[in-house]
């Protein structure tokens, strides 16, 4: 409990993965939507483009989390290697 309180555990990596299958659940419906009763080629070029975007999205924020991770990781390890 300590560790979530204290911001030792991010909670937000795994709260983003849930979000993440929600937007492309929706960007998924939307399109299969859009090719039905507007435009075919429209809706598949929206639905494919924008399943990309939401990854590319997604994983540009995750990497500022995973940055925060190997830095964590390399200050453990650099401390570590001077106490001995």
């Amino acid at each position: 409990m300590k560790s979530i309180l204290g911001f030792d555990y991010l909670l937000t990596p795994r709260v983003l993965v849930f979000f993440y299958w929600i937007a492309m659940l929706c960007i998924l419906v939307s399109g299969i939507y859009t090719m039905f009763t507007e435009h075919l080629i429209a809706g598949f070029f929206g639905m494919f483009f924008g399943l990309i975007g939401c990854r590319v999205m997604f994983e540009l924020i995750m990497v500022a989390f995973k940055n925060n991770e190997y830095l964590r990781r390399i200050a453990e390890n650099t401390s570590i290697t001077k106490v001995e």
